[in-house]
């Protein structure tokens, strides 16, 4: 495998709007990024993945554009994030933007022209289909809503939207939308960026017809269609050939035998991508199957591409609450750092994550401001369901879970603003914050500075082969990397009691550990052990 820069990077995922409020308003900005830098820096991240800050109605928080050349007055403006793209590299910082050019909002001077009528020359940016209104042309569901077609009294028929309503899917079989994709990339790298993260980049091609399909729950037809791999070498070609920048997919409905079609340096598309097999399929930890699907795509892609390790971001739940254990909080956030951090492939840390953040319940679903969230309970309540029943059963999923503030310090709404936060601070920030971090050696946030230094120092953390000495147990996590004469042994015990191991080192071999007591080879409740021994 060749060494670059990217392969060895750790990004830092800031969500703007919940990472730190400049002015007061209740609403993070990018001038309160600007403000945090330093901290970010002390992490050792090398990218910073700044969450979409595009002018924009915010049906998506961000995620529906009406102007890919603006900044929205939430976030501050241009000139703040020309000076945020200027203190991050001044302090050895990358920053990437989120792309999202599927589809944009409704309110794109784009669509408005393409929906006037059927003649104009912005009229096949969008997918259009006739039909008679409240008939949708066929049973497909979108993520967000019940349909993808969204009947448009102007123009006489149905437009197509893989998410909300607002948020219409681009043509991309249209040349002249594509050239102004590119046009759009090209000035954004002009202006200092360092990448991009593409936001469900293989749904922008569709199926070749739209006929009914048997499963529409299924939602594998909305992406990685015939002919996406032609648009991303295009892409490439077009915008990013020639230059040393970070790339990163989001692909859902992807195996790792169609992973490496993106993501092999050989063919030019794509550094990196995001699959969804464990955030999106698993509900909670199934480590027999998580082991499965870490051995299957390291399998299938090295040397030849590299994945992404993550298991929490603005759409996915805080991982201690999901796939660790609340009651053994510090401990199994410290495990799950350690184990995304030395298994193949890229890391991630979403704000918060160093800390240890956890998830919010709310227990009034008027309270959950997600789009996809609402859409799926009124859907829900409406065709008879208990509405209790509905709020339990949404709420360990709900994508509000990780967009709760930043928590700074133990003041008033974690220090994350003076006002009112946009949205409700979790309330165990008087004992989950930075400040407390700070002032403790033992701290989650001391381990992820730990494990972020050794992967700057050892080569075996990113280019290391992998073996699983134990994929079929159902509580240790049991891995070997090996590079260049040094191994690393990793074992984890994934589970909230006592498990007997024989595949711990002596100690003068341990490298790292959650537990400053250590029994040998009674491995304690999510304990983590970091071994290495050198030929």
């Amino acid at each position: 495998m060749n060494r670059t820069w990217w392969k060895e990077a750790v990004v830092y995922q800031v969500y703007w709007r919940s990472f730190n409020d400049s002015n007061g308003d209740g609403m993070g900005d990018l001038r309160g990024v600007i403000e945090k830098l330093d901290y970010i820096a002390s992490l050792g991240v090398d990218v910073i993945w700044l969450n979409p800050c595009y002018t924009s109605p915010d049906v998506d928080n961000g995620y529906d554009i009406s102007d890919y050349y603006g900044v929205t007055e939430k976030a501050g403006t241009m000139e703040d994030l020309d000076q945020l793209i200027e203190a991050a590299h001044a302090r050895g910082l990358k920053i990437i933007l989120d792309l999202v050019v599927n589809h944009t909002s409704n309110q794109h001077h784009w669509f408005n022209a393409s929906r006037q009528d059927q003649t104009n020359d912005k009229s096949d940016w969008y997918i259009w289909h006739d039909g008679e209104e409240g008939t949708p042309p066929n049973n497909w569901r979108s993520y967000f809503a019940p349909s993808p077609w969204t009947w448009d009294e102007t123009r006489k028929q149905y437009y197509f939207h893989s998410f909300a309503a607002e948020q219409p899917d681009l043509n991309w079989e249209q040349p002249a939308v594509r050239e102004a994709i590119y046009a759009m990339m090209r000035w954004w790298i002009a202006k200092g960026i360092d990448g991009f993260r593409m936001d469900v980049i293989n749904l922008i091609k569709k199926r070749a017809s739209f006929d009914d399909v048997a499963n529409p729950f299924d939602l594998s037809y909305l992406g990685n269609q015939p002919g996406i791999h032609t648009f991303l070498q295009e892409m490439h070609q077009e915008v990013l050939a020639g230059k040393d920048l970070f790339t990163v997919g989001e692909i859902p409905f992807v195996g790792p035998e169609d992973g490496l079609l993106y993501v092999s340096e050989q063919r030019q598309e794509l550094r990196t991508l995001f699959h969804f097999e464990v955030a999106d399929d698993m509900e909670d930890m199934d480590l027999p199957r998580f082991k499965q699907i870490q051995k299957r795509w390291y399998d299938a892609l090295y040397p030849e591409g590299v994945a992404s390790q993550f298991l929490n971001n603005h759409d996915h739940t805080r991982q201690v609450t999901r796939f660790g254990s609340e009651r053994y909080r510090i401990e199994s956030a410290k495990l799950l750092g350690l184990m995304l951090h030395t298994l193949p492939g890229i890391p991630y840390v979403y704000q918060g994550e160093e800390i240890g953040m956890t998830g919010i319940r709310f227990s009034d679903a008027s309270l959950y401001q997600d789009v996809a969230f609402r859409n799926q309970y009124e859907e829900r309540v409406t065709a008879g369901e208990s509405g209790e029943v509905v709020l339990s059963s949404m709420q360990l999923r709900a994508r509000d879970n990780s967009r709760t503030p930043m928590q700074w310090e133990a003041s008033r709404e974690a220090g994350f603003t003076t006002g009112t936060p946009w949205m409700t601070v979790n309330p165990n920030y008087k004992t989950i914050n930075v400040e407390a971090a700070e002032s403790d050696p033992r701290s989650v946030l001391a381990f992820y500075r730990e494990l972020i230094r050794l992967r700057k120092e050892h080569p075996v953390m990113v280019y290391g082969v992998y073996r699983d000495l134990a994929i079929q147990d159902p509580y240790l996590y049991v891995y070997e990397r090996e590079f260049e004469g040094v191994t690393w042994r990793i074992v984890l015990n994934v589970h909230d009691e006592e498990v007997k191991t024989t595949f711990a080192l002596p100690d003068e071999q341990l490298l790292l550990s959650n537990y400053e007591e250590r029994a040998g080879e009674i491995l304690q409740p999510y304990e983590a052990r970091l071994y290495q021994t050198v030929r």
